[in-house]
């Protein structure tokens, strides 16, 4: 147990600085990783999948609120906009994790591959372009029904959101920093409800191993959000100083290399 406890810290330092500096891409580094080690930790591989999206977005919570405090600091989230997002973030976060508790694990762990194949082809391709910068701040209820669809996505893959939420502030207009820094109080609110959908809908008593909540294993959640809490305001400061152009096609050819990992070893 100890040797995972150094994988759980690990990984959450990982998903940390990238929650800070790109807004998007721990969740679904976690869910990776955790569909793989899991089982070594008593999960039954046939819910591994689940386990792991669970354990990712417990953790995410607190790794939103330490990267949502570093950006609100530096006054790049935009509060209004959160607010219209957010009663679809809560119950498309809480209907995506029922439905995933309903879906083969199999076909879960099909679908999180081919978002991670297009979520590295976002960022290769630097999509989609800003458009010209607005000097108002969006909202209004067509982003409330876009964070239902962001929401629910959002829980059947593992993360925070952000690979979703970016881009829609960036092609209304809005300067990339404040999209990422918005992206990452609303990842808050998706890992919220989804967490507690996923522990809501568990698997019978017994079935994961202890100590968990529903399908959360609450030792990799902790280890991994321990760690992501004092590195996402490292990722936060890189994103207001480092052009991250280069950075973001290094990271879609990892998530390319990710979503080979996880189809083929399904």
């Amino acid at each position: 147990m100890s040797l995972a406890w150094l994988v759980y810290v690990a990984l959450g330092a990982v998903a940390g600085v990238l929650a800070g500096l790109l807004g998007i891409g721990g969740g679904l580094v976690l869910v990776a990783a955790l569909v793989f080690l899991l089982p070594s930790q008593g999960v039954p591989t046939e819910i591994a999948v689940h386990a792991a999206l669970a354990t990712a977005l417990g953790s995410i919570v607190l790794t939103g609120l330490s990267s949502a405090r570093a950006h609100h600091r530096r006054g790049s989230v935009m509060w209004p906009t959160v607010g219209w997002l957010l009663p679809g973030l809560l119950l498309g976060g809480w209907l995506g994790a029922w439905l995933a508790t309903r879906i083969d694990g199999g076909f879960l762990r099909g679908f999180i591959a081919i978002y991670c194949a297009l979520a590295g082809l976002q960022l290769a391709l630097d999509w989609p372009r800003s458009r010209p910068e607005r000097a108002d701040i969006p909202r209004g209820p067509g982003y409330a029904a876009a964070g239902g669809l962001i929401g629910a996505v959002s829980a059947l893959v593992g993360i925070g959101g952000g690979s979703m939420t970016v881009p829609l502030l960036v092609w209304r207009g809005v300067r990339p920093v404040l999209a990422v820094g918005t992206s990452s109080a609303c990842g808050v609110a998706i890992a919220i409800a989804s967490a507690a959908g996923y522990a809501s809908h568990g698997p019978e008593a017994g079935v994961m191993p202890s100590p968990s909540w529903g399908y959360v294993f609450v030792p990799a959640a902790i280890g991994i959000a321990a760690a992501s809490v004092l590195t996402a305001p490292l990722g936060t400061r890189l994103a207001h100083r480092l052009p991250p152009l280069t950075l973001r096609r290094l990271f879609a050819a990892f998530l390319w290399i990710v979503a080979a990992s996880l189809w083929f070893a399904g």
